[in-house]
């Protein structure tokens, strides 16, 4: 059943709407088209683009990625564990995640996003990589096994229904956000390799995950602020702000950074005391998480 909110979806669901969003600035990706290997008469054809994550790069072989019939949009693997863990496994992301230097890869339908740590440099690690996806296509099992599901691996699983889809439960405003993210704002995150995750409407702040590609992303503030923020508060006028979800990882580094810069503050107070200077402010007096509702 799809939501019907008469003249104010209307100006969603326009005839433009299913428009390709303009997210970004003047990312233009760089496409490499690579014959690996044949199959039969097919070859296997495996494009890379660049994304606006420079530690990131997304890979697009001409075959599907995702298995049919997957609830979700995306799998996330973000340790070699989680490659293992039912109800979704994945060798190929565990071979990938082999590499120490590889930190996630992502699968969305058509497309593998793999994450590389700062210091790794392409170079070295992209041949591996395309080795590893001919290897997986060509030996014609599944790029992902799904196991029947229990409730603790659905509880366990960071994988499951489409955020996206509608639910009867739904409220109007939370059913327009849902389709204006799925109109206008998914396919511009999936371009850039990854995707997004509504975690909830609370408050008037839209609660939303980022994946792949967009999860570490230097510019996600700005694609969260001066992209999906801006536009959902011009079209769904409850809309107040949106706040980006973190995984308990990510909180627990931001404070480990924030506690880090008040040590190297504190130290130059010292040094600054003791050259007769006046101590400045702390430039972290005011930095803390990310607020939580």
């Amino acid at each position: 059943m799809r939501f019907h909110h008469s003249a104010r979806l209307s100006a969603i669901s326009a005839s433009n709407a299913r428009r390709r969003p303009t997210l970004k600035n003047s990312h233009q990706p760089s496409t490499t088209l690579k014959p690996l290997a044949f199959i039969g008469r097919r070859t296997i054809f495996i494009q890379t683009e660049e994304t606006p994550n420079t530690n990131a790069l997304k890979f697009l072989p001409n075959q599907s990625i995702l298995p049919p019939g997957l609830e979700s949009s995306f799998i996330e693997y973000l340790n070699p564990k989680s490659t293992l863990k039912p109800p979704y496994t994945s060798l190929l992301a565990s071979k990938l995640m082999s590499n120490s230097d590889i930190t996630s890869v992502f699968y969305g339908t058509n497309f593998i996003t793999v994450t590389k740590s700062p210091d790794a440099d392409w170079m070295y690690i992209k041949p591996e990589i395309f080795s590893l996806i001919t290897e997986a296509l060509t030996s014609g099992a599944p790029i992902v096994n799904v196991s029947k599901k229990n409730s603790q691996e659905l509880n366990d699983s960071d994988v499951g229904k489409d955020s996206l889809s509608h639910d009867q439960n739904d409220s109007e405003v939370v059913g327009m956000i849902k389709e204006l993210l799925e109109l206008r704002i998914r396919p511009a995150i999936q371009e850039d390799g990854g995707d997004i995750d509504f975690k909830g409407f609370q408050d008037g702040q839209v609660l939303l995950k980022l994946r792949g590609a967009c999860r570490t992303c230097d510019s996600s503030t700005v694609t969260l602020k001066n992209g999906i923020e801006a536009m959902l508060m011009h079209y769904i006028e409850e809309v107040k702000g949106v706040k980006q979800v973190l995984d308990e990882e990510e909180e627990v580094a931001l404070r480990e950074f924030a506690r880090f810069e008040e040590k190297l503050h504190q130290q130059k107070d010292s040094e600054d005391k003791a050259l007769g200077k006046t101590p400045t402010a702390s430039s972290t007096s005011g930095l803390s998480g990310p607020e939580t509702s």
